[in-house]
């Protein structure tokens, strides 16, 4: 894997930017070897995606403003089911957030067992720090309710406000999380496994991958099983192993075994933080790279015209503009063979390119058909 990492560094002088080369597990041959529960999940397995809507009480005057109507209405309901009756127009919710609360369990999950959920502001509330969920019923998508939620938040961060122009925030405050909130009240129901064979499902398909896998598999178990797809492999179940505790034992094996898995050349950009990541099979064809940066400056001054003393004329503010054309010479790499990325980094910085240059060179290249990878630009 080729990590480009970018860092500003502060100094005296401004601001610089830096460019360092990390170069990790650079093997020319095979990459390292991972577990195969690692790369895969069992394709009969049974997942369900939870929402439900809720309230957190308990905030430091953070919550929702009396304006967001349906947080107030949902308060007076849930007061008036505990026997209290509540007039709406005089409730306070500045101490009240509603929140949506979701989640995710999945077949292997049995009835009474705690799961993690995620609750998120709907309203004009500032902060969630310090407030609890109340209990929250949790649906899948077809209506039925699988669990309930409630617990203290966590959102892992701060937010400190004196006055609209003196404010600290760490973290964003108004997404948290409720540790083991979420208990299952309705299993979800699995598929029937069948009795002989199952099929493992990659994370990242690819037809390499998944013949190394039942390459794998065979070798320690005998002709057992097949890559279908680029993502799926199917694993038979011996006949020696075909018992209920067996069958288990040999699954849990099979996860343990490891291989190495193949990965796409693939190049991925983020602009706004000025990172890219290439992994180890990117290469570039033969090419020449000429790049150079032209740089306009703008400066505009206020010049102010005062009348002569007891005319009528009136003061004048004029703008008087200046404007300077920074044309720096094109600095020329040629690449005379197919070279990995990690040559043309290096080459690139020896000139002295910054990351937003690098950048733009990468996405030229690749519309030049020079950059043998996917490029992907977050």
């Amino acid at each position: 894997m080729l990590t480009m990492l970018y860092t500003r560094l502060t100094t005296p002088t401004g601001l610089m930017i830096v460019l360092a080369l990390i170069l990790t597990l650079w093997q020319p041959a095979d990459g390292a070897k991972v577990r195969i529960k690692d790369i895969t999940a069992l394709q009969n397995t049974q997942e369900v995606d939870l929402v439900g809507y809720g309230l957190i009480i308990g905030l430091d005057g953070t919550g929702d403003g009396t304006g967001t109507q349906f947080t107030v209405r949902s308060l007076t309901n849930m007061m008036e089911r505990m026997g209290l009756t509540v007039d709406a127009r005089k409730v306070k919710v500045k101490n009240v957030a509603a929140v949506m609360v979701t989640g995710r369990i999945s077949g292997h999950q049995a009835e009474g067992s705690y799961f993690d959920v995620t609750v998120s502001s709907v309203g004009d509330a500032s902060s969630l720090q310090g407030g609890t969920l109340i209990l929250t019923p949790l649906a899948g998508a077809d209506g039925t309710m699988y669990a309930m939620a409630q617990g203290p938040v966590s959102i892992g961060g701060f937010n400190v406000q004196v006055d609209d122009a003196n404010k600290i925030v760490n973290n964003y405050t108004l997404v948290g999380r409720v540790p083991g909130g979420g208990k299952i009240t309705n299993g979800v129901e699995t598929r029937p496994e069948l009795k002989r064979e199952f099929y493992l499902s990659l994370h990242n398909p690819d037809f390499t991958t998944s013949s190394r896998i039942a390459e794998r598999i065979n070798i320690k178990y005998g002709l057992t099983s097949i890559a279908t797809d680029a993502g799926r492999v199917k694993v038979t179940v011996p006949d020696s192993l075909s018992y209920p505790e067996l069958r288990a034992r040999f699954m849990s094996d099979i996860g343990l075994l490891q291989v190495v898995p193949d990965n796409t050349a693939r190049v991925v950009i983020n602009e706004k933080t000025g990172t890219i990541v290439a992994g180890r099979h990117v290469t570039i064809e033969p090419v020449a790279i000429a790049h150079g940066t032209i740089t306009v400056n703008i400066e505009s001054t206020p010049i102010i015209s005062q009348p002569d003393p007891f005319s009528s004329g009136e003061t004048i503010v004029m703008q008087q503009t200046r404007m300077a054309v920074t044309d720096e010479r094109a600095r020329v790499i040629h690449m005379k063979g197919a070279v990995y990325l990690s040559q043309v980094a290096r080459a690139l910085n020896k000139i002295g390119a910054t990351p937003r240059d690098i950048i733009s060179i990468f996405q030229a290249l690749k519309q030049a058909g020079a950059l043998r990878a996917e490029l992907v630009i977050l």
